[in-house]
C-alpha cells in the first residue's frame, strides 16, 4: 500500500511553514476515511496500512498523513504542539471536497479527532462527518497521561531545560517539551461537555500500559452524544494491531459507514 509516492501539502507561514506528507487512495466517493496517527507513529504503521488496504478493497477512498515532526513530514518534535497537529488535520480534511468522512484516530489521533469534530461543530459543519472511530484515545494526553504522570525530577527538567526525554516501551526516548505541555492546555476536554453531533465508536485494550482503560470510560461520560459505543478488549494492548484487533477495527468502520448510508 505504501508503494504510492506521497504527496505534499504546504502549510503555515514564516517559521511555521512546513510540508506535510500524505497518501490518498480513491476520492470523490459518498464516504471517505481520514486516518489520524498516534504520537510518534505515522501513516506507514501496521494499522494505517491495513485499514488503507481494507478501504481500497471495499471501494472506500482514504486519506492518511504524517503529522509535522513525524514520518515523511517536515519539522522537529522539539518545536511542535497539539495545535499544530490539529491545524494539519483540519487542512487534510479540506482536501476532501465531496462525500462525508469517517475519522479514525489512534491514541493521540483520537484526541485530534475529537478536537477536529469540535472544530467542525463550532463552524456548523458537523454534517461533513459520518462518525469517529477512536482506538485507545489519548485525549488530554499532554496533561493527564504525560504531565500528571511525570516524576518530580522530570517536571523539574522540563521547567529548567524546556525538555525531558521520556524512556519508551517502543524505542528510543522521546522528547516531552514545555511548549507541548503548555500549549496542550488550550485544547483540554476535561471540565467541558463536548457536543460533537456525530456517532463515536471506541476500541480500548484493557492491558494498555499507555492509556488506561478507565480513561475511555471517563471520555464516554464526558461526551454529550447518545450514540457512543465502547468496546473493551480484555487482552488488548495499546497498539491493537493483531489480526483480530484489525478485524474489529474494520467492522467498526464498516458499521459506521452503513449506518450513515442508511440515514442518508
Amino acid at each position: 500500500m505504501d508503494d504510492q509516492e506521497p504527496q505534499f501539502l504546504e502549510l503555515g507561514q514564516g517559521a511555521k511553514r512546513r510540508r506535510i506528507a500524505y497518501r490518498r487512495t480513491g476520492g470523490g466517493g459518498e464516504f471517505e476515511l481520514l486516518w489520524l496517527s498516534g504520537f510518534l507513529s505515522d501513516m506507514a504503521s501496521t494499522k494505517a496500512v491495513a485499514v488503507a488496504a481494507w478501504a481500497e478493497a471495499h471501494g472506500l477512498p482514504m486519506l492518511r498523513f504524517d503529522y509535522s515532526g513525524h514520518g515523511l513530514s517536515e519539522g522537529s518534535l522539539l518545536d511542535l504542539t497539539i495545535g499544530d497537529w490539529l491545524e494539519e488535520a483540519i487542512a487534510m480534511l479540506g482536501l476532501v471536497k465531496t462525500g462525508r468522512v469517517v475519522v479514525i484516530g489512534s491514541s493521540l489521533g483520537g484526541w485530534i479527532a475529537l478536537l477536529l469534530a469540535q472544530h467542525l461543530r463550532k463552524q456548523r459543519e458537523s454534517d461533513r462527518l459520518a462518525g469517529l472511530v477512536l482506538i485507545a484515545p489519548a485525549w488530554d494526553m499532554t496533561e493527564t497521561l504525560m504531565w500528571q504522570q511525570l516524576a518530580p525530577e522530570a517536571k523539574a527538567a522540563i521547567e529548567r531545560d524546556g525538555v525531558y526525554y521520556q524512556p519508551s516501551l517502543y524505542g528510543d526516548p522521546y522528547p516531552i517539551t514545555k511548549r507541548l505541555i503548555e500549549e496542550g492546555r488550550a485544547h483540554l476536554l476535561t471540565g467541558s461537555r463536548p457536543d460533537l453531533s456525530v456517532p463515536v465508536r471506541i476500541l480500548q485494550g484493557m492491558r494498555d500500559p499507555d492509556v488506561p482503560w478507565g480513561h475511555a470510560f471517563v471520555l464516554v461520560e464526558l461526551l454529550q452524544e447518545h450514540d457512543v459505543e465502547l468496546t473493551l478488549i480484555k487482552d488488548g494492548d495499546h497498539r491493537l494491531s493483531r489480526p483480530q484487533d484489525l478485524r474489529r477495527l474494520e467492522a467498526a468502520i464498516a458499521a459506521l459507514v452503513e449506518q450513515a448510508r442508511e440515514k442518508s
